[in-house]
C-alpha cells in the first residue's frame, strides 16, 4: 500500500501545491486537504474537506482515513492577512488539535512535516550573521506571528519527544521570493520606490518558492527527523535587491517608520511590523544542516530573486497575473467522474 497523506491549508498557495507534487508521486495513494476555503489550485485525486479554523474535525478525519502522513503546511507567517485573533486560532489552536488527533491512541500517524518560518529567530542587532538551528532568539517575541509561531514550534517539540515511533520533521523557511508568491516583501519590490529604513542597508537571505516545495518533498520522501533551516546561499544588501529589480529606494524615518510605513496602505502595501525589523537588522540563516542530509537547492539568494525580477518583467510585458483557479464542485465532479475525460491508464 502506499502513503495515505493529510495536508493543512489546502486552499492556501503552498497546500494546493503540495497537493499537485503528491498526486505526481506514484507513491501515494490518498490525499485529503483540509481547509476553510476552496483550492486555488486544480487538483486531480485530492479529496477536499471543508474545516473551521482551528481544524476541529481533525481528529475525526485522521481516525476514520487512518492516515500515517501529514503535512501541515497551514501556519500562518503574514500578520497582514487576518487579525491577531485569528492568525492565534489557526496557528495555535489549530496546531494543538492536529498533534492532539496525531497522538491518540489509536492514530495510524508516522511521519508528520511542519512548515514553520525564521520569523521565529526575529531580527535584532544581538544577533550573529549566521543563525543555526540551535539559537536562542535574543530578543522577546513582539508580534502577534512571532509570538504564535514559537509557541507552535514548542508544541511541535512536545509533540516529538512524546512520540518517538513519528517522524517529526519541521522546516524553517527565509523570505521566500519566486515568479508567482505575493508577500509584503514582494509587493514591497514591485512597487516604483522600495521602502527601506534610513540609515540601514541590511543583508538578507531568500530562498525560491520551487526550492521550498521540493525541500518539504525531500524530508516527506527521506523521512528526515529534525528541524532545518531552508534558505539559498549568500546574503544580498537590500540596495542590491532594489538594483537588481531595478528601483530606487524610499527611505523611512528610523522614528516613527511603522507610521510612515501606514502612507503605503495606500498602494496596497502593507508593511508588518516584522519585515520592518527585517529592514533594519536583516537576518542569515545557517542552512547546512539540511544539506548534510542531501538535498539541493536549484536556486541562490540571488538566483531566486533574479527568478522574480525575470516574471515581473514578463508581467509588465503581457499583462497581469494569470486568473486565479476557482474550486468548483460541479467541475471537479466532471473531471474525476465523466466517461468523456480520457485517462491515463497507467497512474
Amino acid at each position: 500500500m502506499g502513503r495515505r497523506v493529510l495536508v493543512t491549508g489546502l486552499g492556501t498557495f503552498w497546500g494546493g501545491r503540495l497537493a499537485q507534487r503528491l498526486e505526481a508521486d506514484p507513491g501515494v495513494d490518498v490525499i485529503i486537504g483540509l481547509d476553510r476555503v476552496d483550492p486555488m489550485v486544480k487538483l486531480e485525486r485530492t479529496e477536499f474537506v471543508r474545516s473551521d479554523e482551528n481544524y476541529s474535525i481533525l481528529s475525526r478525519i485522521v481516525s476514520a482515513t487512518r492516515v500515517d502522513t501529514i503535512v501541515h503546511s497551514f501556519l500562518v507567517v503574514d500578520s497582514t492577512q487576518m487579525s491577531s485573533r485569528t492568525l492565534h486560532e489557526i496557528n495555535v489552536i489549530g496546531t494543538m488539535n492536529l498533534f492532539a488527533a496525531a497522538s491518540s491512541p489509536a492514530s495510524t500517524v508516522r511521519d508528520v512535516v511542519v512548515k514553520s518560518s525564521a520569523l521565529v529567530y526575529g531580527a535584532s542587532s544581538k544577533d550573529p550573521v549566521w543563525v543555526t538551528e540551535d539559537h536562542s532568539r535574543r530578543t522577546t517575541p513582539r508580534t502577534a506571528v512571532e509570538r504564535s509561531l514559537v509557541e507552535v514550534e514548542g508544541y511541535v517539540r512536545d509533540f516529538a519527544v512524546d512520540n518517538p515511533h513519528v517522524t517529526v520533521s519541521m522546516l524553517r523557511f527565509s523570505n521566500v521570493i519566486g515568479p508567482d508568491i505575493s508577500t509584503p516583501i514582494t509587493k514591497a519590490l514591485e512597487l516604483p520606490l522600495v521602502p527601506s529604513i534610513a540609515g540601514f542597508d541590511p543583508r538578507i537571505q531568500f530562498v525560491h518558492e520551487d526550492d521550498v516545495l521540493r525541500s518539504m518533498m525531500f524530508v516527506l520522501d527521506e523521512q528526515v527527523p529534525g528541524v532545518f533551516n531552508v534558505a539559498g546561499d549568500g546574503l544580498l544588501p537590500w540596495s542590491e535587491v532594489a538594483a537588481l529589480c531595478g528601483k530606487r529606494r524610499l527611505p523611512l524615518p528610523f522614528i516613527g517608520d511603522r507610521m510612515a510605513a501606514g502612507s503605503l496602505r495606500r498602494l496596497g502595501v502593507d508593511l508588518p511590523p516584522e519585515l520592518l525589523d527585517l529592514l533594519r537588522y536583516g537576518r542569515g540563516i545557517d542552512s547546512r544542516r539540511l544539506r548534510q542530509t542531501g538535498f539541493r537547492y536549484e536556486y541562490t539568494s540571488a538566483g531566486a530573486v533574479e527568478a522574480f525580477v525575470k516574471a515581473e518583467r514578463l508581467r509588465a510585458s503581457i499583462g497581469g497575473r494569470e486568473p486565479a483557479y476557482e474550486y468548483r464542485d460541479d467541475v471537479e465532479a466532471f473531471f474525476k467522474h465523466s466517461p468523456a475525460v480520457v485517462r491515463d491508464r497507467g497512474r
